[in-house]
């Protein structure tokens, strides 16, 4: 149940991805604005009084869906055509999709009918808003979408469950969404002409799987950069490579905002002012301004694509009332979503490459670091199996980010014969975001013990951070089953408390 009492009105206005992310934080209850309704209801009534008035085909209302474009269908039967879509379109499957995907897209999916240009009924949206302010999330599958015609599966067992059919989760437990319905003495939707189709259509799918990657990377990126200067410190290396002047002339913004920041976060250490022996680093440690930026310049990028479509109509046709025209477009298809998936994928794997690389050098036993960093390496073998899952790890993420936006079958008789592979793009995003904060957490733990055997001190701002960690994975003595320290780490870095602000930092 939503922990704010204060509802907030679903509005046409621009939403940006930091608000979102701020109010899927504070979680308050949700409900249509007065404005929004209104515009909802003036379409709902165009399409009737047009339905009514004339008899020319309009895709998806009065016709047969994809290659059945051009079956007519007896008025009669219009609202029977649009129950027939969501039970025959609701052919998802594989693994459930994370039940935090499912409410968004319940969220995405009454933003885009929202705007008054679908032809629904105020009360499906309604439907929606409860279903997502009470957490009755439908089960919904991770494969059978093709990005393209919209994410017609797994919108389809959205949809089953808004009429009281389908699985859904309530308190714990998937239950037929009928009886979770009748729990709360709520009615079931009817549809109606066209609501099928505006329910299906839209790319609300993939939408949210990326909305949320993004967000989940946002975390990431601000441990990776605090887990470099960790890895830094505990590798003896050198400060010159984020001094402003070299960054100044290559000016990349995410470039120069890491250097800025790792220099902060090395403010008063001990370690990184005392002299050095080697002239310079390794790339890992002295290009982190410029692979680390890169990265976080490919999120900015992607997070306005991202943006665009969280505040777009995406359904098929839309509906223009003040022009009087119902247009059968493209808005559902998924290729801009579909390549910047495809990119953030790889910005990602980036990050985790180049920590596995630093992890690598970190246990090789230089610059007076022990091998494998125990004490007794050969009795104990330390850290050394930990690299070899980080390495295993970024080796599957190279593989994860070949673009599936490069690939489309012919589908629906050859109607809908490009499609975007976006579904796809989405949910292997969701795997290499999964597998960074692993090989994050492998050189968290990695540099975190490294740093134990330097006998100046870091910065207070990094000693911080290492001292609530250390309350979580403790000093490596000797052998000890690592599996568990790489989930408590993971665990770690989910739970730990950022506020919202300071992850929009670049």
């Amino acid at each position: 149940m939503s922990n704010i009492k204060n509802p907030l009105d679903l509005r046409a206005e621009h939403l940006s991805l930091k608000s979102l992310h701020r109010l899927l934080d504070q979680n308050p209850e949700i409900r249509l604005s007065a404005e929004s309704k209104a515009k909802v209801e003036a379409c709902r009534k165009y399409l009737n009084e047009k339905l009514e008035r004339e008899e020319a085909p309009i895709y998806g209302i009065n016709t047969g869906f994809g290659s059945l474009c051009n079956v007519a269908i007896e008025g009669k039967d219009l609202e029977r055509l649009q129950v027939n879509l969501v039970r025959s379109h609701a052919c998802g499957s594989g693994p459930r999709i994370d039940l935090g995907h499912v409410r968004l897209m319940l969220l995405l999916k009454a933003r885009g009918l929202s705007y008054g240009h679908s032809g629904v009924d105020p009360k499906t949206i309604d439907q929606l808003l409860f279903f997502y302010n009470n957490e009755i999330l439908p089960e919904v599958f991770e494969q059978g979408s093709l990005g393209a015609s919209g994410d017609l599966a797994p919108l389809a067992h959205i949809s089953l469950a808004l009429m009281g059919e389908g699985s859904v989760y309530h308190n714990g437990e998937y239950r037929p969404a009928n009886e979770v319905l009748a729990q709360f003495k709520r009615e079931a939707i009817t549809l109606q002409s066209k609501e099928g189709i505006a329910l299906l259509n839209g790319t609300q799918f993939m939408l949210s799987l990326g909305i949320n990657a993004s967000f989940k990377l946002r975390k990431l990126a601000w441990f990776a950069d605090r887990i470099a200067a960790i890895s830094l410190e505990a590798f003896d290396g050198r400060p010159e490579p984020f001094d402003h002047l070299i960054h100044d002339v290559r000016p990349h913004s995410g470039q120069s905002q890491t250097a800025r920041q790792i220099l902060q976060l090395l403010e008063g250490s001990e370690l990184i002012g005392r002299t050095k022996t080697h002239v310079q680093d390794p790339y890992s440690f002295r290009c982190i301004p410029q692979v680390h930026g890169a990265s976080k310049d490919t999120l900015n990028y992607v997070e306005g694509v991202l943006e665009t479509e969280l505040n777009s109509v995406t359904d098929n046709p839309t509906i223009f009332p003040e022009e009087d025209k119902i247009i059968s477009g493209g808005n559902f298809h998924g290729q801009p979503l579909a390549m910047a998936l495809d990119y953030l994928a790889l910005a990602a794997a980036e990050w985790a490459n180049i920590s596995e690389r630093r992890t690598y050098l970190l246990i090789s036993g230089q610059r007076d670091l022990p091998a494998f960093l125990v004490a007794k390496p050969g009795l104990n073998s330390g850290l050394m199996i930990t690299q070899y899952t980080a390495a295993s790890v970024v080796s599957q993420n190279k593989q994860l980010c070949t673009p599936a936006s490069a690939d489309s079958i012919v589908s629906s008789n050859g109607q809908e014969d490009h499609v975007s592979m976006g579904a796809n793009a989405a949910t292997k995003l969701q795997k290499v975001v999964d597998n960074l904060l692993t090989v994050l957490a492998i050189e968290l733990i990695t540099a975190s013990q490294a740093l134990f055997f330097r006998k100046e001190k870091t910065s207070p701002e990094l000693q911080s951070l290492l001292a609530a960690f250390r309350n979580e994975v403790p000093f490596i003595d000797d052998d000890r089953i690592l599996n568990i320290d790489i989930q408590k780490a993971r665990d770690f870095m989910l739970n730990y408390k950022v506020e919202t602000e300071l992850l929009y930092d670049f």
